[in-house]
């Protein structure tokens, strides 16, 4: 059948170069020779070389079907044999927090809580008394030894303010969802006593209800931890990023995309000064990855603005689509913010929290239904999937006949119950993982979950592509570092990145590497709705691939790591090569 597919897609290379000839006008920009390419495509899943002409395929063969569009302007990239995907598409991550955070401490990887304090320590030392000092990446559960004084699972801030008397910090954890103030960032917040937790967010007055939660130590003292929608309670005090910033922080964030191999990025919550600057640099001509935009749901205003104005699908030649809205019902495993059905295994009494009432996320997403925008709801306990997915079901329900072709999204999916799992196909619900993130939480995971449920319901991918979901891969960037090596190594092997353990963690959930390619790519892009233009190497689609220096598709699990990015070519154009 292989054979009969090769034949039929030669004959339709030699169509398309007779069409097209071989004068001098009509010769490619770009020409790939000598791959190992995998195309993603159903009809002709290999192929050895390609023609690109103004960002586009114009013929994907062999170097004999491809040596007549080589002309005297044609650059020709001889790939001797390495591998050639379609460009790996980041299906959800923080673009600006990952430009932002080549500006703060790094945190990620540090092994205690001591190392963390000493980082603080170094910093205060080359920063002037009353600046604020900005740092993320810290995981409490990933440290050993742990701290000596813990509550309700994290550290308390005293050694942290004993090195910062003067200066103001703020630690984001390494999942977002929880941050750690020092006591002059809590000072300065009003909110060493014993505040309550009452504070205003967009225009809506949020009291202390279940969307947020200040730690407290047994006599009633702020820990320094401040837990989902309370970390509102300190960032709203850190002076506002100017245009400047922004742009330095893109900037970086465009570079590390390239250097990784992403050639687009879906943006999951962006604001109006995030747009601003997606804007600029489009204008400006330095936007050199594909974005698409989520709408933060956090500004009610701006969505009404943009429900007036609809979606902006294209814009740039097709470098900007701002078709999305980005919907957060709960937070995450780490910091016990993840809204479960039965109550953490490791803290009893308690079940995560709804950080959106469910009444606005009705609101949004029948409002985005009939605004023709997508709706991308962030749920990773199985409690928040369930109510995520009764929202968008009551949703449809309602308006039967508007848009059946909506590919709503759950971002994350991490626990699911299995009652709910075939609601996805039902549905047409899709299911927005990142493989990395079993990798990184699986060890410390089961903590919070038990055995029963981490094997029959956390990072359950097999069983969502059994029951026809889409799914779709990520690594939610700058939660996990943008590797898609990394996130399509621990898809395919279910292993930490060092390895372990030997069989992988529920190795019955494995992805194949079919499964995990086609998750970057081309499934990926059918989730923003462009896989008519992207996602494969095929003709008429753009010209975005990325050339690794291993086949990840043959190689034996423990070289997969050892990949490295050689070329990562957007619209036609090399972006980045490795030196």
């Amino acid at each position: 059948m292989l054979n009969r597919n090769n034949n039929i897609f030669t004959i339709l290379c030699i169509t398309i170069l007779s069409i097209i000839g071989c004068s001098s006008n009509k010769s490619a920009d770009l020409v790939v020779l000598n791959g190992n390419i995998y195309t993603v495509a159903v009809s002709s899943p290999k192929a050895i070389a390609v023609a690109v002409k103004g960002g586009r395929i114009i013929a994907v063969g062999s170097n004999s079907d491809i040596d007549p569009l080589i002309g005297k302007g044609t650059k020709v990239v001889d790939i001797n044999g390495l591998t050639m995907i379609p460009g790996f598409i980041e299906s959800h991550g923080h673009i600006m927090g990952l430009g932002s955070s080549k500006m703060k401490l790094d945190l990620n990887g540090i092994k205690d809580y001591d190392e963390l304090v000493n980082i603080v320590a170094n910093a205060v030392s080359e920063t002037v008394p009353g600046e604020w000092i900005l740092g993320r990446g810290w995981h409490q559960s990933k440290w050993t030894p742990q701290p000596e004084t813990m509550v309700k699972g994290f550290q308390t801030h005293h050694k942290l303010s004993a090195v910062s008397p003067d200066n103001p910090v703020y630690l984001t954890h390494a999942s977002g969802h929880a941050g750690f103030a020092n006591a002059k960032a809590m000072e300065i917040a009003g909110i060493l006593s014993g505040t309550e937790f009452d504070m205003e967010l967009g225009d809506e007055i949020f009291l202390k209800r279940d969307d947020g939660e200040i730690i407290r130590d047994e006599n009633g003292k702020p820990t320094g931890i401040f837990n989902e929608v309370a970390q509102r309670l300190i960032s709203k005090h850190i002076p506002d990023e100017n245009d400047d910033y922004r742009d330095k922080s893109l900037e970086f964030a465009i570079e590390e995309c390239l250097q990784n191999g992403v050639t687009s990025f879906q943006d999951a919550g962006s604001g109006r000064s995030s747009i601003a600057t997606y804007k600029r640099f489009l204008d400006s001509g330095k936007m050199k990855i594909r974005l698409y935009v989520m709408l933060t749901s956090r500004d009610p205003d701006l969505l009404n603005d943009w429900y007036q104005r609809g979606p902006e699908i294209g814009i740039g030649n097709n470098f900007l689509t701002i078709r999305a809205i980005k919907l957060n019902s709960d937070g995450a495993l780490g910091s016990r913010g993840a809204w479960l059905l039965a109550d953490y295994s490791d803290r009893p009494g308690h079940a995560g929290m709804a950080t959106q009432p469910m009444s606005y996320i009705h609101e949004v997403t029948e409002n985005g239904l009939l605004s023709g925008f997508q709706v991308n709801t962030h749920s990773i306990g199985d409690r928040a999937v369930r109510e995520v997915l009764d929202q968008y079901e009551s949703v449809f329900k309602l308006h039967p006949d508007v848009n059946n072709d909506h590919r709503f999204r759950i971002e994350h999916a991490q626990h699911i119950d299995p009652a709910d799992i075939p609601r996805f196909k039902e549905l047409g619900v899709i299911a927005s993982i990142q493989g990395i993130h079993l990798s990184s939480d699986r060890p410390w995971a089961i903590d919070r979950l038990g055995k029963m449920r981490i094997e029959e319901s956390a990072y359950v991918w097999r069983n969502l592509f059994k029951s026809g979901a889409v799914v779709i891969n990520g690594t939610d960037v700058p939660v996990e570092p943008i590797s898609p090596i990394e996130s399509f190594y621990a898809s395919v092997t279910r292993k930490t990145l060092k390895g372990e353990p030997a069989g992988g963690y529920e190795p019955w959930q494995k992805m194949t590497r079919e499964e995990a390619l086609k998750s970057y790519t081309l499934s990926a892009a059918y989730a923003s709705f462009e896989e008519d233009f992207k996602g494969s190497v095929e003709v008429g689609k753009v010209a975005d691939f990325t050339v690794l220096s291993h086949d990840i598709m043959t190689v034996p699990d423990d070289v997969i790591l050892d990949t490295k990015i050689i070329y990562t070519i957007v619209n036609g154009k090399i972006q980045y090569k490795a030196e």
